[in-house]
């Protein structure tokens, strides 16, 4: 029996990959255009119909926006997030804040042991049960982050998957059934490349660049309540510091 035969893609598929690789690039970041049609037509030697037709379907995908008067552009960044260390608004309220309409979507949720790593910032032994789960956060349904969250099960029996849908902010759920108070933070942003994972869910290419947040949370005595690792989009997330600069 023959082997099927192996089509290419299709050349507007490759128009979009040839896209994201630039827009991923460190040339390009919110709120700059990207070529226009006949630019990207003469530079890969195809029609501008085909061109046309790739950008259109980015667009869609809010990877690209048009505007009448300036061309397509990566958009403008939708999520602005503090990086104070005594920050405790939710990305919930962040998002909604500033008018964006937030979602999550539940990937993942169970038991785990405590790695080292892990324990030494929750300041538990290490092999201590851990609640773990992993959640891909939206804003105006388009994917911005990834967070990983590690809590001591010890602290908070009875959280179940069940109390993560629908939208439900985890610092109001311990506040009203634990009454714990996630009043500071310490915090470390990096760059990271996106695995396999993460940029399907995030709608990057593999490889992409990424800032990668890792933060713990502590109750008003101090005492670590959380882990989490959020890996995000770096064209919809800008991380900012807003405190006064000291006066001389």
């Amino acid at each position: 029996m023959r082997e099927p035969v192996k089509r290419a893609k299709p050349i507007y598929v490759e128009v979009q990959d040839y896209l994201l690789d630039l827009i991923s690039g460190p040339d390009y970041g919110p709120g700059d255009r990207v070529p226009s049609e006949r630019a990207l037509a003469d530079t890969l030697g195809i029609n501008r119909m085909t061109v046309r037709k790739a950008i259109d379907k980015l667009v869609d995908r809010n990877v690209l926006e048009r505007n009448g008067t300036s061309g397509t552009r990566v958009p403008l960044v939708q999520v602005t997030r503090p990086i104070e260390v005594h920050s405790t608004l939710g990305i919930t309220r962040l998002i909604r804040n500033a008018g964006g309409e937030p979602g999550n979507k539940l990937l993942h949720f169970g038991e785990e042991k405590a790695s080292e790593s892990i324990a030494r910032r929750l300041d538990i032994p290490a092999g201590a049960d851990l609640i773990m789960f992993r959640r891909l956060r939206t804003v105006n349904d388009e994917p911005f982050c990834i967070e990983t969250s590690y809590l001591p099960a010890a602290r908070f029996a009875g959280l179940v998957a069940e109390d993560l849908v629908g939208g439900q902010s985890l610092y109001e759920l311990l506040r009203a059934r634990y009454h714990v108070e996630a009043s500071a933070r310490d915090r470390e942003i990096s760059v990271g490349i996106a695995t396999d994972l993460e940029a399907r869910l995030l709608l990057l290419q593999p490889g992409s660049p990424t800032l990668v947040l890792r933060l713990v949370a502590r109750d008003g005595d101090g005492a670590p309540i959380e882990y989490m690792k959020s890996v995000n989009h770096p064209h919809h997330v800008v991380f900012r510091n807003s405190t006064p600069a000291p006066q001389d």
